[in-house]
């Protein structure tokens, strides 16, 4: 879906409109939160934000598969394979599997680090156990109560934190923020911007640590765009943060089309946004979710050489607070 703008706006008359409905998702949401789940029987690690749409999972994914392999762990990501028509559990495998079939981040992911798809994600852990994880990155389900969390480290961004503060569909939120703050075991703050300081605060407030990150560019991708002006498409969450990401990497963006997160191109919108781009003498760029997306569809194969995938990771201001919470956590959930 394409977020409202009205909510990432101060509250308005529409959003109080719809703030009683916002009261019933919202109590819902966090009465199921309070459930007790299941035990994967290895640890389990949730990547997950308090609101719907993009802050940056995925490169936090990322981040730690990487520095759990530097503790010895095998991770694997358990993903519900938003946006694709399997059920699951199974193993992705990107020789095989579109992103129409698990969905494209976790197509995306699994050329990185093993990940299995399911809508059951106690199913989907026992899976990853039995393949040989050591530990489970589950990605998203914070407000999903199915499966025992050993750590909860929620993503949020800090140029537009969690927008009007209204619960779903009066604002952003996926549950009223008190309690999701109480279930936060960490706080990863993305970027540059103050919207975030006073969820920062108060999850400091509790005890838990607030660690800040950036995306950094690949520099091989920066080098393909160097001196060109480019045409930027995304359909991500938050497309204006892959603009903005762009522009800070020193590249002109002339043009910026955006879509809806997850939005399925059609060969029409692909043709035509690669003649367009031609014909204005603009490289035409993308994120690499969008890529996946665009590399998995038979009918889009053609296109994928003329068109650039942008590459970003995430970088902690503070990498050794990361691995001390993460090996104090798998030491703890160990111990049990």
């Amino acid at each position: 879906m394409r977020e409202p703008a009205f909510w990432y706006r101060p509250p308005s008359l529409l959003s109080r409109l719809l703030a009683p409905l916002g009261a019933i998702y919202g109590a819902i949401t966090a009465q199921r939160m309070s459930r007790a789940g299941a035990s994967a029987g290895i640890p389990v690690l949730c990547v997950g934000n308090y609101h719907l749409g993009g802050a940056g999972k995925t490169p936090t994914t990322l981040a730690l598969v990487k520095l759990l392999r530097e503790l010895g762990e095998q991770p694997f990501v358990v993903s519900r394979g938003y946006g694709g028509t399997q059920q699951g559990p199974l193993r992705v495998d990107p020789a095989s599997h579109s992103a129409a079939d698990v969905g494209d981040e976790p197509l995306m992911l699994a050329s990185r680090v093993p990940v299995i798809v399911s809508r059951d994600r106690v199913a989907g852990a026992a899976l990853a156990r039995a393949s040989g994880a050591s530990v489970v990155l589950l990605d998203d389900g914070f407000q999903n109560p199915s499966l025992a969390k050993d750590a909860s480290l929620i993503v949020i961004d800090a140029a537009r934190g969690i927008g009007n503060g209204g619960v779903f569909p009066a604002g952003p939120l996926r549950a009223p923020v008190e309690p999701q703050i109480a279930r936060t075991d960490a706080l990863i703050v993305i970027g540059a911007g103050e919207a975030a300081n006073d969820i920062a605060a108060a999850v400091a407030k509790r005890g838990a640590p607030v660690l800040r990150a950036r995306l950094v560019p690949d520099q091989a991708s920066v080098d393909k765009l160097r001196g060109q002006r480019v045409l930027a498409l995304a359909g991500i969450g938050d497309p204006a943060r892959f603009f903005a990401t762009l522009r800070a990497s020193g590249v002109t963006v002339a043009e910026e089309k955006s879509f809806a997160d997850h939005h399925p191109f059609t060969p029409d919108e692909i043709e035509r946004l690669v003649s367009d781009a031609a014909a204005t003498s603009l490289a035409l760029v993308t994120t690499e979710k969008d890529m996946a997306r665009i590399r998995s569809d038979a009918r889009l194969k053609a296109y994928v050489d003329r068109i650039v995938t942008f590459a970003v990771t995430l970088k902690f201001d503070d990498e050794s607070a990361l691995r001390d919470f993460v090996a104090g956590r798998l030491t703890k959930a160990r111990a049990r």
